[in-house]
């Protein structure tokens, strides 16, 4: 899919957002929040679902959370431009309750189909709703931090889910917040990591024969060049952060 066939996709999704009368929370919305962020990037940011700001401005993670999140990925050398960055709900639940489950399901199509246009190497859930989405079952308590693939029913077919706490929970507890900073700081070996998976499923294809013109989506990613490897082991090698390529 070209960069300009992937703009055309997210703005038909968006489009159809911003519209959507499939649950209650239309009824109470001021804007819907379709997500927002480089159509070409290998990382996305799920979160559960807009607030008070977000509902005003249909963007997403633009109050006080959306603030510590740049100053998240601003710890990784990271830009919010970077990034896509979505959530789970398109629509604000009233007075920021959680969301209910019915209204993660009416939602959850337009979640899958941008993720199958966007194709990310890695999907960062911000939250313990949107955690659910891809880690069915766990505690956020328990796998903040970790890593393991996505399941492809959820639209990203070759991507690691990385669990993180939502930002509004570190801007409350001060814990929460330093385990924020030090679980973004594993984001980039995640990304190396995935890349390294969908580059080896590529070739297993190859090697198996897979016809050229029906690759897996995850070959997009491999053209952009890679970082190149650190040299030898030093302290400062291995703490590189791999910049965002882009497809």
């Amino acid at each position: 899919m070209t960069d300009a066939e992937r703009r055309t996709a997210l703005e038909e999704i968006a489009a159809e957002v911003r519209v959507c009368t499939k649950c209650r929370l239309h009824q109470t919305r001021t804007k819907a929040v379709p997500g927002e962020g480089d159509p070409d990037t290998e990382v996305i940011f799920v979160g559960e679902g807009p607030g008070f700001n977000e509902d005003r401005q249909g963007r997403p993670f633009i109050g006080r959370a959306g603030d510590l999140l740049v100053k998240l990925l601003a710890s990784i050398g990271w830009r919010r431009e970077d990034v896509f960055i979505t959530n789970v709900v398109k629509c604000r639940p009233p007075d920021n309750r959680d969301p209910q489950p019915d209204e993660i399901a009416a939602c959850a199509p337009y979640l899958r189909r941008q993720l199958e246009v966007l194709d990310p190497a890695v999907v960062v859930t911000l939250g313990r709703f949107s955690m659910g989405t891809f880690m069915p079952g766990a505690r956020i308590s328990q796998v903040h931090g970790t890593v393991r693939p996505v399941d492809p029913a959820t639209g990203a077919g070759a991507a690691l889910v990385f669990a993180m706490y939502h930002p509004a929970a570190a801007l409350r507890t001060p814990a929460i917040e330093r385990d924020s900073y030090a679980d973004i700081g594993a984001v980039p070996a995640a990304l190396l990591d995935s890349r390294r998976r969908r580059e080896a499923a590529v070739e297993t294809d190859v090697a198996q024969g897979t016809p050229e013109a029906d690759p897996p989506s995850a070959s997009a990613a491999i053209e952009s060049p890679e970082p190149p490897s650190p040299p030898a082991p030093t302290p400062a090698a291995d703490d590189a952060t791999p910049q965002l390529t882009l497809f």
